[in-house]
């Protein structure tokens, strides 16, 4: 009997299905449970989600006359705009951040003074060298000082009169002159210039006037500017600037440049600053290729600078001093006000910085050191000095220094001590020396830091044509002097004066 089934049979019978009984077939097959259906509904989507199209914002048609470079360069400076606010804005915050944090660490300073008494009459100069104080004094006489002992280390007599400026050479250039002195190379030196028309050179580890150079001019400032083979930049009562050879001392250029005394000078690489008594500033470059090394690329009068001799708060002239202080594009100057001026010396656009609570201040000196700004400010009634710290470059107001022992600040010179520590040195009636406490020190007589709220309500303005009584609208105080100072006595208080009588 045959067997009616075999796999070999059912597999061809199987190709002969017809289409319409699988299709019934699967109709009645039994549905998959809801269980099921259920689970693969809560599977996650797998495949590419769908995305909305991004539109690009349309193109600028052209108006008449432009063509489509235009079109495309004013595209490029509205995004170039929009990409700058936000940057703006970041760069602001991190300025505001910087200066609160600095103001945070000056907190809690406090300051140790110490005299340091030798000189006889006004202290007009003070430098650093190699951790030592070196004064000029009107007495004719420079002291070099060891400041850990407080005591006088050498005296430098020469001059017959006044010293007014002191600078000192960097070593390199020290050791070229010291191969043509005949004394060891590792010698620094000291430069003065007095109302004797001299300036000196001195051998600071002997005590040794090297080099005398006879100017011919009273020298009211100097500096030096160590380009090429090193040049000596002098400025005179009666508004002179020459540039003497260091290595030869021979004049190279001689300059009526100002019209009244030159009261600074300033390097700052190939760059040189002058400021005199009538309110001008003038900025020099030096060319070590011509015979005439210096060449002025600018000069900015007193209508501009805002250092002109205008009357004061007294009632007496302002003019007298011009000291000056340059970083970068921007000179500081400290004119016998209320406020420091800060001119753009390429543009001539000039801002100021409020130095006091009145016009009855006067501001005697600026400095930098290590991102701050610090200027010096005497009260013409209270007769009280302060120093106040401003942070670099936004010129925003830190902290004060004050003490009604401390006498009017006239020259004033800084550094730090191995420890990171601030040092500084002031000058005037008294030589006195600021050292920075380690924290939780304490001592009667340490002078402490504050803060005034009044300088944080007057920010940086605008003084193109504003006048000087325009931001003693920001004080609290207003200042009427009764018979706290005689007028004659405040007029012969002038720096300028005090240095060559």
């Amino acid at each position: 009997m045959k067997l009616l089934y075999s796999p070999k049979r059912f597999q061809k019978r199987q190709s002969f299905v017809p289409d319409w009984l699988v299709c019934c077939c699967s109709f009645l097959a039994p549905s998959k449970p809801k269980a099921l259906w259920e689970e693969k509904m809560k599977r996650p989507v797998s495949g590419n989600v769908e995305v909305p199209p991004v539109h690009t914002p349309a193109r600028k048609i052209a108006r008449a006359g432009q063509d489509r470079g235009e079109i495309q360069e004013e595209e490029a400076a509205e995004k170039e705009e929009s990409h700058s606010v936000p940057e703006a804005c970041n760069q602001q915050q991190k300025e505001e951040a910087k200066c609160r944090a600095l103001a945070a660490s000056w907190e809690s300073s406090k300051f140790r003074l110490r005299p340091l008494k030798g000189h006889s009459d006004m202290i007009t100069c003070v430098v650093v060298v190699d951790n030592l104080v070196i004064s000029g004094s009107r007495d004719t006489t420079v002291k070099v000082w060891h400041v850990p002992t407080a005591t006088e280390q050498r005296n430098l007599g020469g001059h017959s009169g006044g010293v007014t400026c002191l600078c000192a050479p960097p070593p390199e250039y020290c050791r070229m002159l010291a191969l043509d002195v005949g004394v060891p190379e590792k010698e620094r030196f000291l430069l003065s210039g007095s109302t004797d028309c001299y300036v000196k050179i001195w051998a600071l580890s002997t005590g040794q006037c090297v080099k005398s150079v006879y100017t011919f001019n009273v020298v009211t400032a100097f500096c030096f500017v160590p380009e090429g083979q090193g040049y000596i930049i002098t400025g005179s009562d009666g508004g002179k600037v020459q540039a003497w050879s260091w290595q030869s001392s021979a004049c190279c250029q001689s300059i009526n440049a100002h019209e009244e005394a030159v009261t600074a000078l300033q390097s700052q690489g190939p760059l040189v600053f002058s400021g005199s008594a009538e309110g001008t500033v003038c900025v020099w470059e030096v060319y070590l290729t011509d015979a005439n090394p210096l060449h002025r690329l600018c000069q900015w009068g007193p209508l501009v600078t805002g250092c002109g001799g205008s009357k004061g708060s007294l009632g007496t002239s302002n003019s007298g001093r011009l000291a000056l202080s340059p970083r970068g594009d921007r000179v500081f100057l400290a004119c016998g006000r209320a406020t420091i001026k800060v001119l753009n010396w390429r543009t001539g656009t000039v801002t100021r910085v409020t130095n006091h609570r009145s016009s009855a201040g006067v501001t005697d000196c600026v400095s930098q050191t290590s991102g701050i700004l610090i200027g010096s400010c005497y009260d013409l009634v209270s007769g009280e000095s302060t120093l106040n710290l401003f942070s670099l470059p936004q010129g925003k107001y830190v902290v004060s220094l004050s003490s009604p022992d401390i006498p009017r600040i006239l020259c004033f010179t800084s550094w730090f001590t191995a420890s990171g520590s601030h040092r500084w040195v002031t000058g005037g009636r008294e030589l006195i020396v600021w050292e920075q406490l380690p924290p939780k020190t304490k001592q009667k007589g340490d002078v402490a830091v504050r803060r005034d709220r009044l300088f944080e309500t007057c920010p940086t303005v605008e003084s193109d044509e504003d006048s000087e009584e325009d931001c003693d609208d920001c004080c609290e105080e207003d200042y009427t002097p009764q018979d706290a100072l005689d007028p004659a006595e405040v007029a012969s208080s002038s720096w300028l004066r005090c240095t060559l009588q």
